[in-house]
């Protein structure tokens, strides 16, 4: 009895083991990237076009059953197997941008050049396949039309002009070596449409920090110009006129609080964001990262205070969207002074607010009248929601 419990919980210990391979897998594949995706693909697809030549182990066994020796069969019904092996790492090795595999290549090469010998065609569109990404497309269409030839004039002198010898290996060398190079054009492609959003997403907060930096330089400008005046002022009459001097530095106490006013108005309010300019920007910033969004937002009956205000909330959302998740698609949506923000792929916990963050955000909605609120919703999702008095 003892035994027969110990192999049962073996086997939950199993099962339980496998379910939580497979949720893993599923959560890797929904936090993948487009980019990610599109490499699985260009790689899948790939393997897929090689697997054609699994046919050379059917024309075997056909040789076999037709008196080909038995042995030479089998050695060559490895070659091949071992072939098609090698031939799934040139092309991931291209993708991720390393060096060329030479050892594979000769290895590969080797085993076509037996495999030819016995006329096993299947071998050859392979190899091409494996060498083009690393040769020029010149290069390989000349190695694909000699290959052609040589097969041909080879089966010619055997045994005379064999019409669907050379359309079935025409066939398949174009669609193994042309899928190929058509794989790596696209993945090219991707790569560089998908850095090219990186670099749109950097842009777009470059853009907004030197934008705010103009606007701590226009308000601070002036205003410490006037003060180190003030100073200098006050310096120089210290010891003809201290109560002049006195005065001065009053002056120029005030006009450093009226100024420490204004900075602190600056930061919380950032100069009254406009709501419409920042949700183009975080709708740009976000789908550069790969994240899809969808904005639906009511802005025109809104007080200024009530856009600034949610304007900062968009911002903030955005962020934590970006840092905090692994998100593929967001929602904003603002109808009579109510934003709701959700998007998927959460990580950790959502209830507790950072004090600089949402914390104090929510700090600044409740002492204008509003709530603010984050939960995670029957699907799976995250919610932020602010409600501003319109």
């Amino acid at each position: 009895m003892r035994r027969g419990a110990c192999m049962g919980q073996v086997a939950r210990a199993r099962r339980v083991a496998r379910v939580r391979h497979v949720l893993r897998g599923r959560g890797r594949l929904r936090r993948a990237s487009r980019l990610d995706k599109v490499r699985w693909l260009m790689l899948c697809s790939s393997d897929v076009a090689n697997l054609l030549a699994l046919m050379g182990l059917l024309e075997l066994t056909i040789r076999w059953q037709q008196g080909f020796p038995g042995a030479l069969a089998a050695a060559a019904a490895v070659l091949l197997l071992i072939l098609i092996g090698l031939a799934t790492r040139p092309f991931r090795i291209a993708v991720r941008g390393g060096r060329r595999p030479t050892v594979i290549l000769a290895v590969s090469g080797v085993i076509t050049l037996l495999l030819s010998v016995l006329l096993l065609i299947w071998a050859i569109p392979v190899w091409l396949g494996m060498l083009a990404p690393y040769v020029r497309r010149r290069t390989t269409l000349v190695l694909a039309i000699g290959s052609i030839v040589v097969v041909n004039v080879y089966i010619t002198l055997a045994t005379g002009f064999l019409i669907e010898i050379f359309l079935l290996q025409t066939i398949i060398t174009g669609i193994v070596t042309g899928g190929i190079l058509a794989n790596l054009w696209l993945w090219r492609v991707a790569k560089d449409a998908h850095e090219g959003q990186e670099a749109r997403a950097m842009l777009a907060v470059s853009e907004e920090r030197l934008r705010f930096a103009r606007d701590l330089n226009d308000l601070l400008g002036q205003s410490l110009a006037d003060i180190s005046a003030g100073a200098g002022a006050a310096s120089r009459t210290l010891r003809e006129d201290p109560s002049a001097a006195a005065r001065e530095m009053f002056e120029v106490r005030d006009l450093a609080r009226q100024t420490l006013r204004e900075v602190r108005s600056t930061v919380q309010n950032y100069r009254a964001l406009d709501l419409d300019e920042v949700l183009a920007s975080v709708r740009a910033v976000l789908e550069a990262a790969d994240v899809r969004c969808a904005v639906r937002a009511d802005t025109a009956s809104l007080t200024p205070e009530t856009r600034t205000l949610l304007a900062t909330v968009v911002r903030e959302g955005a962020t934590n969207v970006l840092k905090h998740s692994k998100a593929g698609h967001c929602t904003i949506t603002i109808e009579d002074g109510v934003l709701e923000m959700s998007n998927d792929g959460v990580e950790g916990p959502v209830n507790d607010h950072a004090p600089d963050g949402l914390g104090g955000l929510s700090q600044r909605v409740s002492a204008a009248g509003g709530t603010l609120s984050t939960a995670c919703t029957g699907d799976g999702a995250y919610l932020l929601r602010a409600a501003v008095p319109a």
